[in-house]
C-alpha cells in the first residue's frame, strides 16, 4: 500500500463517522434519541434480512440443502433479534413518546420500504402498500420485489430439483399474484414430511420463519397499543387498528395446512 492511501482502521472500515452522525433529533427530549437509534438499527437488520433471503433463494434454486438450512437459520436468528428490540422500545412510556411525537410530522414506520421488500420476498402481494410511496426509487424497489419469485417460489424449484412432483401451477405460477393454498401441493408436502430427510428440515425452517414473522407482527401491534393506544398512527396511519388486521395470517399457508394430516 502506498502513502497515497490512508491505513484502514476500525472506524473507517465501518464508516462510523457517517453511522454515528446519522442521529439527528428534532427536539431536546431525552427519549427521541432512543426512538431514532432503534429504528435505524431495524433498517440495518432489514437490509441484512434481504441479503440473507437473496442468498437463501439462490441456494434453494440450486438445490443446496445444507447451505439453505444454514441461511434460513441465520435469517431466523436475525428475526428473533428484531423482535427482541421491541423490549427496548417498550421502556419508553406513552408520555415520553408524546413529548416529541409531533416533531415526526408525516413520517411513519409504514414508510419503511425495506420492510415492504421483506414482506414481498416472503410472498406478500398487496398494491395497497403503494399508497405510502409516491413514484420514485422506493416504490420501484417494492414493485420489483412484488414481481420477482418469492422465497416460497424458490422452495418449489428446490423440491422439483429433489425429484418431488411439484404441481405445474405451483412451480410455474404468476409470481406477481398472492400465494394461494393448494391441496395438490399439500399432498406433495406430506410426502416430503414422510420421507423425513433434508427437504423436511427445510420445511421446518420455513415454518420457523413464518412463526417468527407472526411473532414480530403481534409484538409490534402490542407495542403500538402500549405507546399510543388506539390513536391515529404517526403520519395519519390507522395505527394499531390496521396492524391488527395483519395478525395470524400465515406466510406459507400450505406448510401450516399439512400439519393436520401428519
Amino acid at each position: 500500500m502506498t502513502g497515497d492511501h490512508a491505513a484502514l482502521t476500525y472506524s473507517s472500515y465501518l464508516a462510523l463517522d457517517e453511522i454515528l452522525g446519522a442521529q439527528r433529533p428534532r427536539s431536546d427530549e431525552h427519549d427521541e434519541m432512543l426512538f431514532i437509534v432503534i429504528h435505524q438499527v431495524y433498517e440495518l437488520w432489514f437490509k441484512q434480512l434481504l441479503h440473507e433471503f437473496a442468498r437463501a433463494q439462490q441456494v434453494l434454486a440450486d438445490g443446496e440443502t445444507a447451505h439453505a438450512l444454514h441461511t434460513l437459520r441465520r435469517s431466523l436468528t436475525i428475526l428473533k433479534v428484531v423482535v427482541a428490540q421491541i423490549d427496548v422500545l417498550e421502556t419508553m412510556t406513552p408520555r415520553q413518546f408524546t413529548s416529541f411525537r409531533a416533531r415526526l410530522d408525516a413520517s411513519s414506520g409504514f414508510q419503511s420500504a425495506q420492510f415492504r421488500e421483506v414482506e414481498a420476498v416472503l410472498g406478500r402481494r398487496d398494491a395497497r402498500v403503494f399508497g405510502h410511496y409516491p413514484a420514485g426509487e422506493q416504490r420501484s424497489r417494492i414493485e420489483a420485489a412484488m414481481n420477482r419469485p418469492s422465497l416460497f417460489d424458490s422452495f418449489m424449484t428446490y423440491l422439483a430439483l429433489h425429484d418431488y412432483d411439484v404441481p405445474a401451477k405451483s412451480l410455474h405460477r404468476d409470481v406477481s399474484a398472492p400465494l394461494e393454498p393448494s391441496a395438490e401441493l399439500q399432498r406433495v408436502l406430506l410426502r416430503v414430511y414422510q420421507d423425513d430427510a433434508g427437504e423436511a428440515q427445510i420445511c421446518e425452517r420455513l415454518v420457523d420463519l413464518d412463526e417468527g414473522v407472526q411473532e414480530w407482527r403481534y409484538r409490534h401491534v402490542k407495542m403500538v397499543e402500549r405507546v399510543i393506544g388506539h390513536k391515529v398512527g404517526t403520519g395519519g396511519s390507522a395505527g394499531a387498528d390496521y396492524l391488527k388486521t395483519t395478525l395470524f395470517t400465515p406466510t406459507f399457508p400450505d406448510l401450516w395446512a399439512v400439519r393436520s394430516e401428519l
